[in-house]
C-alpha cells in the first residue's frame, strides 16, 4: 500500500485532483500544509474528497489545520494526526508518493 502526500491547496494547484484521478483505490492520503483545507467542511474540494473516502483512508496533519484556524472544521471520515502520526504513516507504508 502507498501513502500519497499532498501539500498544495486545491485552489492553488491540481495535485489533489490529480492524485484522486490517477490512483483508483487503495493506500492512504495524507494532507499537509495548505492541502489540509481540502479536509474541511464547506471547501471547494469537499465533494471530491468525500467521494475518495470510500476508496482511501484520508488523514490531515492536525498542526497544519490548527495553524490555519481549521481544526474545528474537519469533515467526517478524515482522521487527524500529529507529527508522530505522520512518521507512523510513513513507516507503515512501503512506498510514499508526494504530489506537488
Amino acid at each position: 500500500m502507498m501513502l500519497h502526500i499532498v501539500n498544495k491547496s486545491s485552489l492553488e494547484r491540481n495535485a489533489l485532483e490529480s492524485c484522486l484521478r490517477v490512483v483508483q483505490e487503495g493506500g492512504a492520503i495524507l494532507l499537509i500544509e495548505d492541502a489540509v483545507y481540502a479536509a474541511t467542511r464547506g471547501n471547494a474540494a469537499e465533494n471530491h474528497l468525500r467521494d475518495a473516502l470510500s476508496r482511501f483512508k484520508v488523514y490531515a496533519l492536525a498542526p497544519d489545520l490548527e495553524a490555519r484556524g481549521m481544526g474545528d472544521r474537519v469533515m467526517a471520515g478524515v482522521t487527524t494526526v500529529d507529527y508522530g502520526g505522520f512518521v507512523d504513516l510513513v513507516a507503515e507504508h512501503k512506498n510514499c508518493q508526494s504530489w506537488l
